[in-house]
Parts: structure tokens; sequence; C-alpha cells
């Protein structure tokens, strides 16, 4: 009995990052992610700060300083963009899910509106940091 091998021919391989060109539904489920991970690591960063800030008083008042600080906004900014982009996100898988825009065009436009409503959270975020 001999056994039939099939040889693979080889495909093309394109390592040039550059050329390559993502649908912006593959944009927004890698973005989904990368917010998703950011927020989890932010959990850490603000039970620290939750933590210091319940110490004692002199413990509220450094706390009080590092969120004043203009790099502490712009990470607390960052924090809610984050946190909003994944809940946008969050939502529109929960509707694909549900056989909602599964086709391509019209998730392309859901990402696209998920994408827009971020924007709008992550000004309304930046207004209530600063």
């Amino acid at each position: 009995m001999g056994h039939i091998v099939k040889v693979r021919k080889p495909r093309p391989v394109n390592l040039d990052l550059q050329t390559i060109r993502f649908p912006i539904t593959a944009i927004a489920s890698i973005a989904h992610r990368v917010s998703g991970v950011i927020t989890f690591i932010s959990v850490a960063i603000l039970l620290w700060l939750l933590s210091l800030s319940l110490s004692s008083p002199s413990g509220f008042e450094a706390a009080s300083n590092i969120v004043n600080s203009l790099f502490a906004k712009f990470v607390l900014w960052g924090i809610l963009t984050a946190l909003a982009y994944h809940i946008v996100g969050g939502i529109r898988h929960l509707l694909m899910d549900m056989g909602h825009f599964e086709e391509m065009e019209s998730g392309s436009q859901s990402a696209k509106i998920g994408f827009i409503i971020t924007a709008v959270l992550s000004v309304l975020a930046g207004i209530l940091v600063w």
C-alpha cells in the first residue's frame, strides 16, 4: 500500500508590513483586544491609587497630587478612552453574535460607527479629566 504524498507548493510570502492593508473590521477587532489589555492593566494602577488614597490623610494628599499632574491626567484620559472603546467594541461584538452586522459592508459600517462613538466619548472623557 503506497501512500500518496502531496507536495506543497511554496506560497509567496509578503514580509513587507507597510504593504499589508487590513480591512477596517480587522483593525476594529485588534483595537478591541488591545483596549481590553489596557483596561485590564489599568485596573491594577487604579486599585493602587485607590489604596493609596484610602490609607491615610497624607496618602489621600499624595494620591490627589498624583491625579492632578499633567502626566496622570493624560494616562487617566487614555484609560477612559480604552475603556470606552472596549465597551463600544464589546456591544458591537454582542450585536454580531445576535446575527447583526455580519456582512462585510454592514460590518465595516458598524466598525466606523464604533470609532466615531469612541471619539465622542474620548472627547467627553477629556472634558471630565481636565
